[in-house]
């Protein structure tokens, strides 16, 4: 049996004591980080697995989307907003169902995915193409104050120009020529130079005639 001098058996004799009154505490804590670990571990797991789901949802979408049937698509989008509704993926889903539906004259199912994607989207990107083509909806449908409300909430300055723009339609639509006019000029200012729509726009700001 080893033996120990009178500093060292002090020494022992004090670590005896400490773990006598701490080592739960240490098991505790080594059975804490475990756990913990444990949950990383599946936790990333969990989401490698719902990756791979998501992304077999989105192929499947599209297979159905090539077929043109507004209503198989829209169905199929609704199956991905409920099931994966914080992904980018449900939003695109939303989109291209609200595209189908709306040539398919199909509006109140456009209005109803474009609506989500405004209000469940977490990209200001998808929420400012959602407000564009929903604005360009209510503009067919003559509600003027609805469709310029919506394009007030676009801030994203990529989307600038083509909120502008719009806005020059629906304030054309009006009769109201000095809106229409200030709009396409934001428009023309905030646009490329060798952009194909910068002259479109140019056209629509010239068939209104000269200001005064």
């Amino acid at each position: 049996m080893a033996t120990y001098d009178l500093e060292e058996q002090e020494r022992l004799d004090a670590l005896k004591d400490w773990w006598r009154q701490n080592g739960k505490l240490v098991y505790a804590g080594v059975a804490a980080f475990a756990i913990v670990f444990a949950g990383v571990k599946g936790w990333q797991t969990y989401q490698a697995k719902r990756a791979d789901e998501m992304a077999e949802a989105f192929i499947q979408f599209e297979k159905t989307a090539e077929a043109k049937d507004a209503k198989k698509t829209n169905e199929a989008a609704q199956k991905i907003v409920e099931q994966f509704p914080d992904s980018a993926f449900a939003a695109q889903a939303a989109l291209a169902a609200a595209r189908q539906s709306f040539d398919a004259n199909d509006l109140e199912s456009a209005k109803t995915r474009l609506q989500w994607v405004i209000a469940k989207s977490k990209s200001q990107q998808f929420q400012s193409i959602a407000r564009l083509r929903l604005a360009s909806l209510f503009l067919d449908q003559k509600k003027y104050d609805d469709a310029l409300k919506l394009l007030d909430d676009n801030k994203d300055p990529a989307f600038f120009a083509l909120t502008s723009d719009l806005k020059g339609d629906i304030y054309a639509a009006q009769g109201k020529v000095a809106e229409a006019r200030a709009s396409y000029k934001s428009a023309i200012e905030k646009t490329e130079v060798n952009s194909p729509v910068k002259q479109l726009i140019q056209i629509k700001l010239d068939s209104l005639g000269e200001g005064k």
